[in-house]
């Protein structure tokens, strides 16, 4: 797996923007504004962290440009396959972790309670 950082072990969480990127583009391309809309309801994201994160996603192979716009201070975004497979394993280890929490006993509560 890579974090956003770079490199990383399979173990390695993503961190939470990086992981809210990952999945606002999972079903398919968006700009910029549209990922930090959606990653928004995941994690408290503004733009300074967005466009950060999405740097680092190009640099490391996570996403790419699509080169597509609909206006020239729009860039689009989608996942790429290495993106497609840190945020498979990612969702794999969240698993794993619930799993662990609830052989520990405790029940996870619902969004919003």
């Amino acid at each position: 797996m890579t974090t956003a950082a770079g490199p990383a072990s399979q173990d390695t969480p993503l961190t939470p923007a990086v992981f809210a990127i990952l999945l606002a583009l999972a079903d398919g391309e968006k700009h910029g504004y549209a990922i930090m809309l959606e990653a928004r309801q995941h994690s408290a994201m503004g733009p300074g962290t967005l466009y950060g994160s999405l740097d680092r996603l190009l640099a490391n192979g996570l996403i790419a440009e699509t080169g597509f716009t609909d206006d020239e201070r729009r860039r689009y975004y989608r996942l790429t396959a290495s993106g497609r497979q840190a945020l498979a394993a990612e969702a794999a280890r969240m698993q794993q972790a619930v799993a662990r929490v609830r052989r520990k006993g405790i029940k996870p509560q619902e969004a919003g309670a």
